[in-house]
């Protein structure tokens, strides 16, 4: 069994509020999470208007499969334009 970890940086630089950051970052989570099924916090830069890092995590019995399925997600983000993609990092951790 495999866990891929993705750590994903956004710029919301049309963003103004903390209000408005949250109304992004929701609708982001909830889109992708019904897409892929997979789990979505917010886990840095909570108190910056115009930027937000998120974390995803998939579990997978291949690498291949999860390693595509988290570049998918930042795909699909950047798809949405409702933010930009910065610094993409990801980790795998086998059990």
């Amino acid at each position: 069994m495999i866990v891929g970890v993705l750590k994903l940086s956004l710029i919301l630089p049309e963003n103004h509020s903390l209000k408005g950051k949250r109304g992004v970052l929701r609708r982001i989570q909830a889109r992708v999470s019904n897409q892929f099924n997979i789990s979505v916090t917010e886990c840095g830069d909570q108190d910056l208007w115009q930027s937000a890092v998120l974390g995803f995590s998939v579990v997978g019995s291949s690498h291949q499969v999860v390693e595509a399925t988290l570049h998918k997600v930042v795909d699909f983000i950047d798809d949405m334009g409702l933010a930009q993609v910065g610094e993409v990092g990801t980790e795998f951790f086998y059990c």
